[in-house]
């Protein structure tokens, strides 16, 4: 092959460099960081913790009509009764048994209670063995809901499990949210309070002894 001129040489040698030149510009913006960092996820938590922990807030799950969670409730033999739950006779007579005892009283402006704002309104007292329910019609129909429980018996645990009969040590751990109203300045007895998340909705533990002597919850009436 006969040798090539020097100024076809020259121009070779040009387009060689060219390509070169742009080889290296492009493997420069393919490794550059902006293009090699990946998208941001769209699940995360800015918080730092998971986007979907499973954890279940108050306020969230619906209970026959009651859209705040049921932490101020109790179960027996698999049923669940909680504070605002509408309830009537027959109802509460096919989750407890038939009630021992019931008292009614509709308010009136001569019945000397002073309870002049729950005037026209009718309660309902039902009284089982180691438990005591209160109900209040609404005001606008004939539904009664559940505005007071009280526990005396074991045999009617919290919806964490806590019954009469537990000791305060054990109740402390299974509603760290709570707090002694005496401030412990009772050992033989003092309050155990537990206020959900609405400020509405109150549960009371009676201590004795540092034992659960009784369980109460209760709704303000509105």
């Amino acid at each position: 092959m006969k040798a090539l001129s020097k100024p076809a040489e020259l121009m070779l040698s040009i387009v060689l460099l060219g390509t070169l030149l742009a080889g290296c510009q492009g493997n420069g913006e393919s490794s550059s960081p902006e293009a090699s960092a990946p998208a941001p996820s769209s699940s995360s938590n800015p918080a730092g913790g998971s986007a979907d922990s499973g954890v279940i807030k108050e306020g969230t799950i619906p209970k026959d009509g009651n859209v705040i969670l049921k932490e101020l409730a109790f179960v027996y033999k698999d049923n669940t009764i909680a504070l605002s739950d509408i309830v009537d006779d027959a109802k509460l007579e096919s989750m407890l048994g038939k009630a021992e005892e019931k008292k009614s009283h509709t308010y009136t402006a001569d019945d000397k209670t002073n309870m002049d704002q729950l005037i026209g309104r009718t309660k309902n007292l039902y009284t089982f063995p180691g438990l005591e329910i209160e109900t209040f019609n609404t005001g606008e129909g004939t539904d009664f809901y559940i505005t007071t429980i009280e526990i005396t018996a074991p045999e009617y645990a919290t919806i964490r499990n806590i019954k009469v009969g537990d000791s305060l040590e054990e109740l402390k751990k299974t509603y760290p949210e709570g707090n002694l109203t005496g401030n412990g300045a009772t050992s033989a007895e003092d309050e155990y309070r537990y206020t959900s998340a609405n400020y509405v909705d109150v549960m009371t533990f009676h201590i004795k002894d540092d034992e659960v002597e009784s369980i109460e919850m209760y709704t303000l009436l509105d």
